[in-house]
């Protein structure tokens, strides 16, 4: 795996240290930082990301982790089409098919990584946890 598209709670897992799965977040971020993998964000989780971790952190606490998780990944831009699929997708959870629309729009991603795998039922793309792409990486 090359290029991997994380869901808001991974992210929020590495940054809030959220133990146990804190551990395999931090591992993919370590990979990044070796270039051993590109890592994908969705523009939306940046808005997620900031109103979750803002109820432990200052503002100012919270852009600087936003600015590193810039520089640690690639932001996707969501579009008004996005948005529409999203409305009209068999999707449960609105962030989540927002976040499928965008690692969609990038043909280097393959596959998302998520806790929760039942949220992305109908995905094209594979979708796995972080452990699960950990083995993957390591047997490469």
């Amino acid at each position: 795996m090359k290029a991997i598209f994380l869901d808001t709670n991974i992210i929020i897992d590495f940054l809030a240290d959220r133990k146990p799965f804190s551990e395999d977040a931090a591992m993919l971020f370590n990979l990044s930082l070796k270039s051993k993998v590109k890592i994908f964000v969705s523009a939306l989780s940046y808005n997620n990301i900031y109103y979750i971790m803002r109820q432990q952190y200052s503002h100012k606490e919270c852009l600087k982790m936003l600015e590193a998780l810039n520089s640690w990944s690639e932001m996707l831009d969501n579009s008004k089409e996005m948005v529409i699929k999203s409305f009209r997708s068999d999707f449960t959870d609105f962030e989540d098919a927002i976040q499928y629309f965008s690692a969609l729009s990038n043909s280097k991603i393959e596959c998302i990584i998520t806790r929760n795998t039942k949220d992305y039922k109908k995905s094209i793309l594979p979708v796995m946890t972080p452990g699960e792409v950990l083995g993957v990486i390591k047997k490469a």
